[in-house]
């Protein structure tokens, strides 16, 4: 499902996300209708695009994003799903653990799912501690709602917040996102989807807030896709067609698309580079994602695909403007192989060698000898020299 942007107080996951506030015991949740879309359990062999792309794996020899606390504004998240451990779970709806939508799990997923042997598929900052905070339990939901699941984000001390939601502008959205900057955080907000049939294309918020890092949708050649709004100033792209990730019901979706699911591969960036360069406050990381991004690549694309390793290897300098630049080509990591053993000598070639050397060695003294004796033998008369009474 494609979002869109609804009236003031109404909200779209992106395919459509949700909204959270204070943590509710289970038994006091009320029951509801859970009907998610059912996913499958089995997947093919091969890593998804999106993975391959941003050469994930390669990162973790340098990070994991140990250290970092990432908060999931949205559905909720499967707490049972074999590759997503969550640290903290608020409820705002008071509607259960459950995610009944799967879109928060898909996006918590993508952030830090773990890496399983044999699975394909894993998250982009696996060691990150992720809480979710559920903020709707279906594919709408209020934006007071959604205010207050930011606000519970903040207020336990999330570094990166991920909001996979687009919404109208609205004071008090406004307001939240300004509350957590000012506690330096990083807000990823995804920039909404469009189709042909909503007409002119509007901002999508909180993405199009100062200070948020808005992300596009690309398709595996890092073009934009078609479905990634154009009227949100976007920062940077992350992969958002043909999606593979995790669902609820422990199981998995593939042939997702949409900006709520390349705002996590970017939320997931953010990880890396905080748990990287801890010293950096949320600008700086906003900068250095943007700044090591691959380039703009039309309308509606900003930076361009986001590039974890470089973001988290480049040698940034300013220009004249203030904005950071890549300085340098930044130090790759060492492959694993890359200093190899030192072949034993051949005892044959070893002993060739050593004799050609010491004949080298005799012909130079023999002429040395020469050049020395002939010269004295010449004016001797070819006779020995006597010695000296």
């Amino acid at each position: 499902m494609i979002g869109r942007t609804l009236a003031a107080g109404v909200l779209a996951l992106q395919l459509t996300s949700a909204p959270a506030l204070a943590a509710v015991p289970a038994e006091r949740s009320a029951p509801v209708e859970c009907k998610p879309r059912k996913g499958t359990t089995q997947l093919p062999g091969t890593e998804p695009w999106a993975q391959r792309r941003l050469d994930i794996k390669n990162v973790w020899r340098l990070t994991r994003g140990a250290g970092v606390k990432v908060a999931v504004v949205d559905s909720g998240v499967d707490y049972q799903h074999p590759q997503i451990q969550i640290s903290k779970f608020i409820d705002i709806t008071h509607t259960g653990y459950r995610d009944c939508v799967g879109h928060g799990t898909a996006v918590a997923g993508i952030i830090a799912g773990r890496y399983l042997a044999g699975v394909p598929f894993h998250g982009v900052a696996p060691e990150a501690q992720l809480i979710s905070v559920k903020q709707s339990n279906s594919e709408e939901g209020e934006v007071a709602d959604l205010v207050k699941g930011i606000k519970e984000a903040v207020d336990r001390k999330a570094d990166v917040i991920n909001v996979s939601v687009r919404a109208a502008d609205h004071p008090d959205l406004r307001a939240v996102i300004q509350y957590a900057l000012s506690r330096d955080i990083v807000v990823v907000a995804a920039a909404g989807n469009i189709t042909k049939e909503d007409g002119p294309p509007e901002p999508a918020y909180p993405a199009a807030y100062d200070g948020v890092l808005a992300v596009g949708s690309a398709n595996s050649n890092g073009q934009r896709a078609d479905s990634s709004n154009t009227a949100t100033p976007v920062g940077v792209l992350g992969p958002g067609v043909d999606i593979t990730a995790p669902w609820t019901g422990k199981s998995y979706m593939r042939g997702l698309e949409g900006t709520s699911f390349a705002a996590p591969y970017v939320a997931g960036v953010a990880a890396l580079v905080r748990s990287r360069f801890p010293k950096l406050d949320q600008e700086q990381v906003r900068q250095r994602i943007t700044a090591t991004a691959d380039g703009s690549v039309g309308t509606g694309t900003g930076a361009g695909m986001v590039n974890p390793l470089l973001a988290v290897t480049a040698t940034l300098s300013f220009d004249p403007a203030g904005a950071p630049v890549v300085a340098a080509p930044p130090p790759s990591p060492l492959p694993a192989d890359v200093v190899a053993k030192v072949p034993a000598p051949d005892e044959h070639a070893t002993n060739i060698s050593l004799l050609v050397t010491v004949g080298a060695l005799a012909i130079a003294a023999v002429g040395a000898a020469c050049a020395l004796l002939v010269p004295l033998g010449r004016r001797r008369g070819w006779r020995p020299g006597r010695p000296a009474a």
